[in-house]
């Protein structure tokens, strides 16, 4: 096995490999945009090795510099900064192996780190083997799991099979990282060095004066009577919006004012099966007689986004496998100071107490949602109190934190 060599205690160079980057829509491909943006204002050099769809203009936040190879010219986006992309990467599979190696090599990198979700690698097994790959070309490797759900290998594969692919990078990897207490004791037992860092909000907020929250709100056709719930983010089934639509109609008897504003692109890039969940949502909006109910507020810039947040005044995020610190979204509706009413998380969260920070309601439990709306639509000092410390409990997750804690695990070597 080659050794990897050793590093300085200076910023370096960052590959970080992403199935998903701007202008993709996707939570993991924001999420590496953030972290990328703040390791540059630390002094890093980072360049992101991604899919082709991430071609086009890139965020003002995603600016470029220094030498990177000869390529296509529509390979590189380089505005002025310390990240580079290369949105070279046509499929995901076993050339995955050899890319890593060469792109770390031709650009020099200290650490070749994999943000991983399945579903942005195409459900294909190549990217959780290729760590072993690297590590044996001296290449030192990173890991961040934004989940641990299985990937599909191949028909009749059996749960065994699917979940020791999904381990086998904690195995493998210089450094493995989670970004919630659950995962990182999921990975505790086999991974060689593992760190929890919590995500941050990929949506910077922007508080609205009490006149322009009115007149944010008139322009989305709401009155100052009108009760607006929110939800942000894309469809997917473990995000629970089909429990939202029902916990809408259950609460219409209470509250004839009631809106649902879906804030944000419907479903993201990387699972088509969001496209199906979509259709069911849909079809119970309708089947409720709900649609003059709902808005959609499809792709916006991030201020407009932060502006229907600030509108709302609650979010609803009903998530089947509860609240986590690996939803940017739970982030994003903290950040914003926003009444949050979520599902109780499988494992603690020691950073937001329930009743102090946000509601908990048990996962599925649709009654248990209704009354927690109501109970804040009821008690406007309670709600005016979960704003106030929301907002505080998110200082714990700013990208300036996040970009710190990976800084020394990388100087750590």
């Amino acid at each position: 096995m080659t050794a990897s060599l050793p590093l300085s205690q200076e910023p370096g160079h960052i590959l970080f490999i992403t199935g998903e980057y701007p202008p993709m829509p996707g939570g993991v491909g924001a999420y590496t945009a953030e972290l990328a943006a703040a390791l540059g204002a630390r002094g890093w050099q980072v360049s992101v090795l991604t899919s082709r769809a991430a071609r086009g203009n890139p965020t003002p936040a995603l600016p470029s510099l220094g030498r990177e190879p000869d390529r296509h010219p529509q390979d590189r986006i380089s505005p002025p900064s310390s990240v580079t992309v290369y949105p070279v990467m046509g499929r995901w599979g076993w050339n995955v192996w050899g890319a890593g190696v060469e792109w770390g090599r031709r650009i020099g990198a200290d650490w070749v780190h994999v943000q991983y979700q399945t579903a942005a690698f195409q459900m294909h097994p190549a990217i959780n083997l290729a760590p072993a790959w690297w590590r044996r070309q001296g290449i030192r490797t990173a890991w961040t799991y934004h989940d641990l759900l299985v990937p599909y290998l191949f028909p009749k594969a059996g749960a065994r099979l699917r979940r020791w692919v999904t381990e086998r990078p904690a195995r493998d990897c210089d450094l493995t990282i989670t970004t919630n207490a659950g995962d990182e004791r999921y990975l505790a037992p086999i991974a060689r060095r593992l760190a929890a860092i919590p995500i941050g909000s990929n949506i910077q907020a922007r508080f609205l004066t009490s006149d322009e929250r009115k007149a944010r709100r008139a322009a989305r056709g709401y009155g100052d009577e009108d009760v607006v719930i929110g939800y942000f983010g894309f469809l997917n089934r473990s995000k629970g919006g089909l429990d939202l639509v029902e916990t809408v109609a259950r609460l219409l008897p209470d509250l004839t004012t009631l809106h649902l504003l879906m804030i944000g692109e419907q479903v993201g890039a990387s699972d088509p099966s969001n496209y199906a969940y979509l259709q069911e949502v849909e079809a119970a909006i309708q089947a409720h007689g709900l649609a003059d109910r709902v808005a959609w507020t499809g792709h916006q810039p991030d201020a407009e986004v932060s502006a229907d947040l600030a509108a709302c005044d609650l979010l609803l995020m009903p998530y089947l496998d509860g609240a986590s610190l690996r939803r940017g979204t739970l982030m994003a509706g903290l950040v914003h100071g926003c009444a949050i009413v979520t599902t109780t998380p499988s494992a603690p969260i020691a950073e937001l107490v329930e009743g102090r920070d946000l509601l908990y309601v048990p996962p599925g439990d649709v009654e248990a949602a209704a009354a927690a709306v109501l109970r804040l639509v009821r008690d406007p000092v309670l709600l005016a109190t979960l704003r106030e410390n929301a907002a505080a409990a998110s200082a714990a997750f700013t990208w300036e934190g996040i970009a710190a804690a990976h800084e020394r695990l990388y100087l750590a070597g």
